[in-house]
């Protein structure tokens, strides 16, 4: 289905350039008209069933002219402005995929109807990274896979579901949306949320596609764990991942082991230590015992990254049934990002896709 846009500015060399990009780029995606003309603009909402106009903000469109449901924003050429006359603004002087993100928020914000995809998609594999140690940097192992299965071709999604996420640490990208706006789109239960999703998705330098932390960190606690299985079963249903890598705060309550339960991979990070394999080991024997009792099979699908591993002090366990596939040493005085790139270099990512 291709989404109908209407653009509106006295500017035709710009509408002509955008028009231009928008055909080559997401011809797929996107059916595109340009006028110059508001009356023509107006008529052609009706005539060609436009889902979307975005004029610019010196005109002044009545919405009760349309005559049908249509999106309506107005472009701008000053960055940063959120609203004009109470509709969306889009800067016309940026990225054209920013701003094509933003005509699909304001299609997803006026769409009704729109199905949503859901459940198992064969294409895209859930790893979850979890930990019930702390201070082993789950994160950024889960981050440094992210970027290394991307390198090696695989079209990724990393999703960080931590209270205090760190995404925005280790990816940067253009756009305003962020996980809060996922959260609400979950909670008002739009039946266009596939399209929402979508428009909030940002994509790294290095390729891998992800939401922004939350504008706080108290947003992330409004999500549910039936919120996280619609979520990654949406973002499994846009059919454009290889693979989702989910960043999860370990938890022995019964329906976040379900979510991990529908796993393809859950990769624990442990750093080996005494007291982290204390922990571990008493998360551990519960999920064996709660395994017996509920609809949850969760070890057999689990594997081990010992990370900040030291010589010294640190100590592979053994008597446990699930697979070591690799280790990294602590870096010291090393920064997030030499972290991640000496991380990236590590073999033992090739094994997860295996």
């Amino acid at each position: 289905m291709k989404i109908k846009v209407a653009l509106l500015d006295k500017d035709k060399e710009y509408l002509d350039r955008l028009t231009g990009v928008f055909n080559t780029k997401y011809a797929d995606k996107l059916e595109v008209y340009s006028f110059t003309d508001e009356k023509n603009a107006i008529e052609s909402v009706k005539e060609y069933r436009i889902d979307v106009l975005i004029a610019e903000e010196d005109f002044n469109i009545d919405k009760s002219e349309f005559k049908r449901n249509c999106g309506l924003a107005y472009f701008t050429g000053t960055p940063g402005i959120e609203l004009i006359k109470d509709e969306i603004a889009i800067c016309k002087y940026q990225r054209v995929d920013v701003i094509f993100k933003q005509i699909l928020g304001v299609y997803s914000d006026m769409a009704a109807n729109v199905a949503t995809i859901s459940g198992e998609n064969d294409k895209s594999s859930v790893v979850i990274f979890t930990s019930p140690c702390g201070g082993v940097g789950t994160s950024t192992v889960a981050a440094a896979c992210a970027i290394a299965h991307a390198n090696m071709g695989k079209k990724v999604f990393y999703l960080n579901l931590e209270q205090c996420g760190t995404t925005d640490v280790f990816f940067q990208a253009e756009g305003n949306a962020t996980m809060s706006d996922v959260i609400y789109s979950l909670k008002s239960r739009k039946a266009n949320l596939l399209l929402k999703l979508e428009s909030c998705i940002k994509q790294s330098q290095e390729g891998v596609s992800y939401f922004s932390s939350t504008k706080v960190a108290l947003d992330i606690l409004e999500i549910s764990y039936a919120d996280i299985d619609t979520l990654i079963g949406n973002i499994q249903g846009m059919d454009n991942y290889d693979e989702i890598i989910v960043d999860l705060p370990f938890s022995l309550e019964i329906e976040k082991l379900k979510l991990l339960s529908k796993a393809w991979r859950i990769i624990v990070v442990n750093d080996g230590s005494q007291l982290s394999n204390y922990k571990f080991m008493r998360a551990y024997e519960s999920v064996v015992l709660l395994e017996q009792n509920d609809d949850i099979n969760i070890i057999r699908n689990m594997n081990m990254i010992y990370n900040k591993f030291s010589n010294k002090n640190s100590e592979m366990l053994s008597n446990i049934s699930i697979k070591t596939i690799g280790g990294a040493p602590r870096y010291e005085h090393a920064t997030v990002r030499q972290i991640i790139e000496a991380l990236t270099k590590m073999g033992f990512f090739e094994e997860i896709l295996q």
